[in-house]
């Protein structure tokens, strides 16, 4: 979930039954540019004037797409086609859902095939497995509208309209309502998996929670082992471990989001905002999600964001800051919890903070207008992130207020974002899945967006170094310990692998997976010996990689 692109459409009931393993790929016929191949999907490339669009489609426009070919799918059995051909003739693979990778997988010079899964998106109910069934191309704001209107409940996902659920959930995926119902992952029933065995036979195989299933493995690796790592994930089927038993209504099996959502900020002026109050303001929001934050906290139900602007270099400076919040509005004490939870970040602040009227939403538009916020910063983007076990100290504070005010950066803009964490997600065994940051009060997230390609080396440059001070005790990135606990796969960034920002002495894949990290390889080391599905951040079967 990123810093705070609306779609209509008409909601459909939609079942789906489980087509599941022994789908293999056999001969494809020679493809010819723009045509659909038999069972194979799509083929587009260069010659076709669909490419150019497919190319750009990335929502971070640092970099764009270039392979030999796009192969736009719309079925299980084509993505089996697609990888085994790509396999038989030794090309590259990478593989897109939604685009919103903040790293250049799909666009590495290596790649030579594309499989674009953005037309798989049918979401339904399969009453054979008492669960919802999602597509790996399914947008988040169009499946929450088809999981509402069409049985009441949501997943707690994140708040971008248009990221796809393939790499969402094997990521972990959070957003407004993980406080309240924990992970998006966490809910993760069973996954279908298009994988690749020694010999180079691609196969789907579908991996279930269930504790005699002999593929649970996988299962395990898709609730936060990233995306692109063991092979094509094509769909997902959803029933929280907390359903009744045996239960086949399907309104029962997902959570419920409360019918409406109380909505508050603060902003807080850039002018008066001194080092002295900008410090107040971070040590305010950090103290109050430390003190707040436990599963039975009345505040469970509050998604909150403290949004730090870098100051343009030119034109209207806008705020230094704005705080957002949403909360659960069931609870009978909710506005003035609310209320509450405002007046207590925006304490002792200088500079006049404006304290916002209370607003009143049904949920649906809550979650439009959240996107909608989100949605707004296109462009080229850096982005780094971090779970904090606690909020910045005063020394923290410090970095970032000279950062964000300095004139040394080209942007469009400039952000430092601490989004509300805990709750249900801490109430999980590290181990229960390959989430393993289940002790965090905050996400952060640090992001820089431009325009120019020609700023790329000096934006990208900004951040890095704004990273590395920020962290500078611990290495330069927020390695796992009483105050930090590491990185968030889903916003990945190469830089963790890179010695010069990365001087901690941990591998990269300590930040990012923790303790997991030796279980993830040997499921990569089971369902993908090939080492078919990589990339610069994956998870690697040889020890010590």
């Amino acid at each position: 979930m990123t810093v705070p692109s609306r779609r209509s459409f008409v909601a459909r009931t939609l079942t789906l039954t489980a087509a599941a393993a022994g789908l293999t790929a056999g001969a494809v016929p020679a493809q010819a540019a723009g045509r659909s191949v038999p069972d194979g999907g799509t083929v587009v490339t260069p010659d076709d004037p669909r490419y150019a669009d497919l190319s750009q489609r990335g929502s971070n426009k640092r970099f764009t797409a270039h392979p030999d070919a796009f192969r736009l799918v719309t079925t299980t059995e084509q993505v089996v086609r697609a990888v085994g051909d790509a396999v038989r003739t030794g090309r590259r693979i990478a593989v897109r859902s939604g685009g919103h990778c903040y790293e250049n997988v799909a666009g590495d010079p290596a790649v030579r095939l594309v499989i674009d899964l953005g037309e798989m998106n049918a979401v339904g109910y399969d009453p054979q497995r008492r669960a919802f069934v999602v597509e790996a191309g399914a947008q988040l704001l169009d499946m929450y509208k088809k999981l509402y209107y069409g049985w009441g409940v949501t997943l707690p996902g994140g708040a971008s309209a248009t990221v796809g659920m393939g790499g969402h959930i094997a990521g972990g995926g959070y957003g407004a309502l993980s406080r309240a119902h924990g992970l998006a992952a966490d809910h993760l029933y069973a996954v279908e998996v298009v994988v690749v065995d020694a010999s180079g036979r691609a196969r789907a195989v579908v991996a279930t929670r269930e504790r005699t299933d002999p593929l649970r493995e996988l299962w395990w690796a898709h609730t936060g082992g990233g995306g692109g790592n063991f092979g094509v994930v094509t769909r997902y089927w959803f029933r929280s471990p907390q359903a009744p038993a045996h239960c086949t209504d399907p309104a029962r099996l997902l959570p419920r989001p409360p019918g409406n959502v109380f909505t508050g900020s603060v902003y807080f002026p850039r002018e008066g905002m001194d080092r002295a109050s900008f410090r107040r303001l971070v040590r305010n929001h950090g103290q109050w999600h430390e003190r707040n934050s436990g599963a039975a906290s009345p505040y469970a139900g509050l998604f909150g964001g403290l949004v730090l602007y870098g100051r343009p270099a030119a034109g209207d400076p806008g705020p230094a800051a704005v705080s957002f919040a949403h909360m659960d509005g069931s609870r009978p004490d909710a506005e003035r919890l609310l209320r509450e939870y405002s007046a207590a970040v925006a304490e002792g602040v200088g500079g006049s903070p404006e304290i916002s009227e209370i607003g009143n939403q049904p949920w649906l538009a809550a979650t439009e207008s959240l996107a909608a916020a989100q949605d707004s910063d296109a462009g080229r983007h850096k982005i780094k992130s971090a779970y904090l076990r606690r909020g910045h100290d005063d020394a923290q504070a410090d970095v970032l207020y000279t950062y964000l005010n300095g004139t040394g950066n080209r942007h469009d803009s400039a952000s430092v974002s601490f989004q509300s964490y805990g709750g249900a997600i801490n109430s999980v065994a590290e181990d229960a899945t390959a989430s393993t940051h289940r002790g965090s009060v905050l996400k952060a997230l640090y992001m820089n967006t431009w325009q120019d390609p020609a700023a790329d080396a000096e934006a990208v440059d900004w951040l890095r170094r704004l990273y590395r001070d920020l962290y500078a005790t611990t290495g330069g990135v927020p390695v796992p310990g009483r105050s930090t606990d590491g990185c968030y796969i889903n916003y990945p960034d190469i830089d963790m692998a890179d010695p010069r920002w990365n001087t901690s002495g941990l591998p990269w894949h300590r930040l990012y997976y923790k303790d997991a990290y030796p279980r993830l390889q040997r499921v990569k080391a089971a369902f993908d010996p090939r080492d078919v599905f990589r990339h610069t951040l994956a998870v690697r079967a040889e020890p010590g990689r």
